[in-house]
């Protein structure tokens, strides 16, 4: 066992982070007032998830205008399986998180640059040795057991497989993300968002749309112009860790080989996570396969896609962020031995984030018709019950958003097993089990 997994894996921690190191991150996090510690760590995150949010927004305004809600259900079902599939690879990264916050708040710098190095390498290894060729070939499969309709499906076979093929870019860029933020450097993942985003949208109104020699590849180009950018953004962050210059960096003069042991502490942090997330992605794929069985299935299936999947991400993105800014302070002040701090910091968060939910839900239930509008949504079927869904949604997002703050804080602290058995209950059990006996009862 290596000395950074014996540390990661022993419970007893330095009550005191060396000063020798401790410099090289933001002791505010442990040392200075809670409420600024988390707003600094979380409005950076939040706001470049609501920029990214637009970016897919615009590609369900683009493809809606141009394809018709075949292609808002096609990307909105492809976001799905897509996300459900990689979760696993990403549940690295939460191991990842868990183990840079602890040891940027010990102090320790060469534990926190090995970590992230052996998180790079083993996720671009899984992304390019199992999920591009396992999910090219899956890609039919998987949108029949989502039981996509046949306008859907085949809208959404190209955009899947050129998301899987190119996943590569997008892991890096999520990597990056979260082992800065571990770090306590927020800012520097949020330009990267903002170039990713700008970029993205730039190449997405051409692909879509087509300019000059440039064809219209209609709902495939959303997904061109998602691998592009990424893969560009990824390659200049991959170079800058080399290079060195922010708070985390690859490891220079050490064997850069696969360290298999603080890759088995990353599983062991990680998977508990990555079954939480499977769980909550196949509820969705699972209530996407109950949404196919409808009368009404592609209209229902792009009511969900705009009203769940692109409206209501301002209100999960956001929430998302404060559970990255929790799981941080929560990881930090476990590391530098100042427990008490890490319950405070967490229901500040949550507080932040049911605020926002709120506003958010206010303009879900009094103007839903207007925003299906904006995304093209005219058709009386996706109308009637995308303003159902999102009057519903007014008041859920409430109690969502302070569920995933609450669970960034426990991921924090290194317990990333009971979210996983929350998640299984309320992201399956409960609502598939409600939708069954709806439809029983002839309601549906």
């Amino acid at each position: 066992m290596t000395d950074t997994t014996a540390r990661a894996g022993s419970n007893s921690l330095p009550a005191e982070a060396p000063t020798s190191s401790a410099s090289a991150y933001d002791r505010s996090i442990v040392e200075g007032p809670l409420a600024r510690a988390v707003w600094r760590l979380a409005w950076p995150t939040m706001l470049v998830n609501v920029i990214g949010g637009l970016q897919t927004l615009v590609d369900q305004i683009l493809v809606g205008h141009l394809v018709g809600f075949a292609g808002n259900a096609a990307i909105g079902v492809s976001n799905q399986v897509f996300i459900a599939v990689i979760i696993f690879i990403t549940s690295l990264f939460t191991g990842m998180s868990v183990l840079v916050a602890r040891f940027a708040g010990a102090g320790d710098v060469d534990a926190v640059n090995r970590t992230v190095y052996q998180a790079f390498i083993t996720a671009v290894g899984m992304s390019l040795l199992v999920m591009a060729p396992a999910g090219y070939v899956l890609a039919p499969w998987l949108l029949d057991l989502v039981n996509a309709a046949p306008a859907v499906r085949a809208e959404a076979l190209p955009f899947l497989r050129i998301m899987f093929l190119t996943s590569s870019g997008m892991l890096v860029f999520y990597m990056l993300g979260g082992a800065l933020r571990s770090a306590g450097d927020a800012r520097t993942p949020m330009i990267l968002g903002f170039v990713l985003t700008a970029l993205n949208i730039a190449l997405n109104v051409v692909l879509i749309s087509g300019l000059g020699p440039i064809p219209a590849y209609g709902t495939a180009g959303a997904a061109m112009g998602t691998a592009i950018a990424s893969g560009t953004v990824a390659t200049w962050a991959i170079v800058r860790l080399w290079r060195g210059g922010w708070v985390v960096q690859f490891p220079r003069g050490q064997d850069l080989k696969p360290d298999w042991a603080i890759i088995r502490e990353l599983f062991r942090f990680g998977l508990p996570a990555g079954f939480q997330g499977i769980a909550m992605n196949v509820g969705g794929v699972l209530l996407l396969a109950f949404i196919g069985s409808l009368a009404e299935s592609a209209a229902a299936q792009a009511a969900y896609s705009v009203g769940y999947g692109q409206l209501f991400s301002f209100v999960t993105w956001t929430s998302i962020g404060l559970m990255g800014a929790a799981a941080t302070v929560a990881g930090q002040n476990l590391g530098a031995g100042r427990p008490d701090r890490t319950a405070a910091g967490v229901h500040i968060a949550a507080r932040i984030g049911v605020t926002g939910a709120a506003i958010a839900g206010v303009l879900f239930f009094l103007v839903p018709r207007h925003l299906l509008a904006i995304f093209g949504l005219e058709d009386p079927a996706v109308v009637s019950i995308g303003t159902g869904l999102l009057r519903i949604l007014s008041v859920s997002g409430l109690f969502i958003s302070a569920a995933l703050t609450y669970t960034g804080g426990l991921q924090g602290t290194g317990d990333t097993k009971s979210p996983l058995y929350i998640s299984i209950v309320s992201q399956i059990v409960l609502p598939l089990g409600i939708c069954f006996v709806i439809q029983q009862t002839g309601t549906l």
